[in-house]
């Protein structure tokens, strides 16, 4: 009973975080072509800086709340951001195209910076990474069989 319980309480986590995160992004797409469509109308034609300022107050309404989902599709967005500004600093010439691949160089770099942040500043990183660093980094330290490995490896009973 405990772990049907306990599965019944984990769907309706991933169920309400699913309609939260779509009924977001829901708000978010009318918001922002709404604002896009009366810029639009406003001025008799569509410019730039339309996207980038629908977008903001978009943004400000619907994903403005520090909360667990949207920190989620912020971090996401903020990384897919840096590659894409990346590639257009190349495309439009601010940035010599790299003679080799710069992927290797930026794996280290935030591999290096996590890792750092966590074992001297673990309090900066965001809850869930911490939570996934620990177990990986921390909790592997001990290890009692190979039940740690298969199932998990912080008990909490005593053997």
């Amino acid at each position: 009973l405990f772990l049907f319980f306990s599965l019944r309480e984990k769907l309706k986590s991933i169920a309400q975080a699913t309609y939260t995160h779509s009924r977001n992004l829901a708000y978010f797409v009318f918001t922002y072509k709404g604002l896009m469509a009366l810029q639009s109308r406003l001025q008799g034609k569509k410019i730039p800086f339309h996207s980038f300022f629908a977008a903001c107050i978009g943004g400000w309404l619907v994903f403005g709340e520090n909360n667990p989902i949207n920190s989620q599709i912020i971090m996401y967005l903020l990384s897919r951001i840096l590659f894409g500004l990346s590639r257009l600093a190349v495309d439009k010439g601010y940035v010599p195209q790299p003679k080799q691949d710069p992927f290797p160089l930026v794996a280290a770099l935030i591999w290096g910076t996590v890792l750092w942040l966590f074992e001297y500043h673990r309090q900066t990183l965001q809850p869930s990474l911490q939570s996934s660093m620990t177990y990986l980094y921390d909790d592997s330290n001990e290890w009692h069989d190979i039940s740690d490995f298969l199932i998990h490896n912080k008990r909490t009973d005593s053997k």
